[in-house]
């Protein structure tokens, strides 16, 4: 039975690994289906492990060579406020991943300032939304996402959205600073809630066993304000790509057997 529109659903494979194939798989046919006939798709992406993971996937599928990259734009969920070359940096680890090994334009990457350019962190913050209100859609300041890609904390938080912090509760900035964030580093640039549930597609991807209490409680329906991952949604479509250590808490009604 296909879903409604914003529903959540959970995908579950076996391995780490198989989660990532699959979710590379999912995102080159929606890039594909966006941009076949000229249109830009305007993807945000995440970082950690499991985000890197997936963007290698990208970068080794065949069907990779197929996209136009010139039609898609990428953008970051959060940003960690270190030097450009950190490791700690998302879009250098993006690069390093898939940017790097696909024929994008630079101007349609549009990263966070880092620590060593010039700007302060509220400078960084400011000029993100500057950027990001350049692209704006749908009468917001920012553009709405083809795909917004989510990793989700063992603590349940999503981009920089920690749980019982104010960023997570803010609606009237399209980006906000975070400091003495509960993990290092401690300075960091992210997304608000608007701009992530604005995204057509909010895909949220988690593996681990130490993530199966926070995806219960965000399939549970608990207060965003504990859980931000439970307050992530897409427009057309909110999905959970997990594997199965992930995905003890799920209930069997929300799992898609055919996505």
């Amino acid at each position: 039975m296909e879903p409604a529109p914003a529903d959540k659903v959970v995908v579950i494979d076996p391995s780490p690994a198989a989660v990532a194939e699959r979710v590379a798989d999912r995102f080159l046919a929606r890039v594909r289906a966006r941009t076949r006939n000229g249109r830009i798709a305007h993807i945000a992406l995440t970082g950690g492990s499991t985000g890197g993971v997936v963007l290698q996937a990208v970068a080794q599928h065949p069907r990779a060579s197929q996209i136009d990259w010139s039609l898609v734009h990428f953008w970051w969920g959060d940003e960690r406020f270190v030097a450009h070359d950190d490791a700690d940096r998302n879009a250098a680890q993006s690069r390093n991943a898939l940017l790097d090994h696909i024929s994008v334009p630079a101007e349609n990457v549009h990263e966070v300032a880092a620590a060593d350019s010039g700007l302060s962190l509220d400078e960084a913050v400011a000029a993100y939304a500057a950027e990001l209100a350049r692209f704006g859609a749908d009468g917001e300041a920012w553009p709405s996402f083809a795909v917004c890609f989510l990793g989700v904390g063992a603590d349940g938080h999503v981009a920089s959205l920690f749980p019982d912090r104010p960023e997570v509760t803010v609606t009237d900035a399209a980006a906000v600073a975070v400091r003495d964030s509960p993990k290092p580093p401690p300075e960091r640039v992210t997304l608000t809630r608007p701009v992530i549930n604005s995204s057509k597609r909010v895909w949220l991807v988690l593996t681990g066993a130490d993530k199966a209490s926070a995806l219960g409680l965000a399939l549970a329906g608990a207060s965003y304000t504990n859980v931000p991952a439970a307050g992530a949604k897409g427009r057309k479509r909110t999905v959970f790509f997990v594997d199965e250590a992930a995905a003890s808490e799920v209930p069997e009604d929300l799992i898609d057997q055919n996505y």
